[in-house]
């Protein structure tokens, strides 16, 4: 089969679509013919040997949609034709607030996604939603499922409260729009551009304000009147900007380092408002079948900003480099 395939963590040079040998589920397994998936700045940093726990050589890519088209041993629940889209991670564990020891995502240490064919265990198999296309849940698992955890599991997130998301136009940041409009909060956003921001507000963001003005600080609190939940994956810049506009009793939900890992604050902002800072990862099963079913009830789809072919792959990683601006790209088989 056809499989977007990295060799070694040392760059571009080392990333390839080739043939790789076709899987067979095992027991407990089923595989899955891949119609679509989505790239995720995850992949831009295991290329480059940035990501914990590197392990190559790899098939790439953690998200995915397909047909089921072969079943193994002691399977049920599961039936050659199923159309379905895929839980990206393996090895959660029991415990809903942290992943076990063994936890890994699709894509490294597992097999991925960006390929013909994919063997998973059959408990990641959900349902493909009926309104969407292969390509829109195969845009779904990765950044749908971390916005989703962060927002209403971990900043436990209610209707009527005030959200800033940071960055919109990511993939994680653009589902948490969707989902913190369909619950009906009162969403704001910061953005790279005016265009970014405009996109933002067609889906229902209330105002926004551009990242790149070092004035941003001084306008939050009075565009917002008060943040109760923050969506952040890049808090280096942007937690210094916003935290004086946060209220008392605010969240604070973490769930990447995009931009570095050093942030700076006064800590009398933080416990003289009684708020919290909580890191967020990715998402459980439950987590999953949660987020597809808030989905389905308000029809949310992603917002696909590019498709390629499989044979582009490559071509398609560096587009997520080199020229994404908002929404997701997805590869198609």
């Amino acid at each position: 089969m056809k499989a977007l395939y990295l060799d070694q963590a040392d760059g571009f040079d080392s990333v390839s679509v080739r043939d790789v040998p076709t899987p067979t589920a095992g027991t407990g397994e089923v595989r899955v013919a891949l119609k679509a998936a989505s790239l995720n700045h995850r992949e831009l940093f295991i290329v480059h040997g940035q990501y914990p726990g590197m392990t190559v050589p790899t098939i790439m890519g953690c998200d995915g949609a397909g047909i089921v088209d072969q079943v193994g041993e002691g399977v049920t629940g599961a039936k050659v034709g199923d159309e379905v889209v895929l839980y990206p991670a393996r090895n959660w564990g029991a415990d809903r607030h942290a992943p076990a020891a063994d936890f890994g995502l699709l894509g490294m240490p597992f097999p991925g996604t960006i390929a013909e064919h994919v063997c998973v265990p059959v408990d990641n198999l959900a349902s493909k939603p009926a309104f969407m296309s292969f390509e829109e849940a195969g845009a779904m698992p990765l950044t749908a499922l971390t916005s989703w955890r962060a927002l209403m599991f971990k900043g436990r997130l209610k209707a009527g409260e005030t959200v800033l998301i940071s960055g919109v136009g990511g993939g994680v940041a653009t589902f948490g729009l969707a989902f913190a409009v369909a619950k009906g909060a009162n969403v704001y956003v910061t953005g790279e551009s005016e265009e970014v921001l405009k996109r933002a507000y067609d889906m229902g963001a209330k105002g926004g304000l551009l990242f790149t003005d070092p004035e941003w600080r001084r306008q939050i609190g009075k565009l917002t009147g008060g943040v109760d939940v923050v969506l952040d994956g890049a808090p280096s810049p942007s937690l210094p900007n916003y935290i004086r506009a946060i209220n008392p009793g605010a969240r604070i939900v973490i769930y990447g380092s995009t931009a570095g890992n050093d942030v700076k604050f006064n800590a009398t902002d933080l416990f003289l408002k009684s708020a919290s800072i909580v890191g967020s990862q990715v998402g459980d099963p439950q987590d999953f079948k949660d987020m597809l079913a808030f989905a389905r009830e308000h029809k949310i789809k992603p917002v696909i900003e590019r498709t390629f072919p499989l044979a582009e792959a490559k071509e398609a990683l560096l587009h997520l480099r080199d020229a994404h601006s908002f929404g997701k790209t997805v590869v198609v088989m």
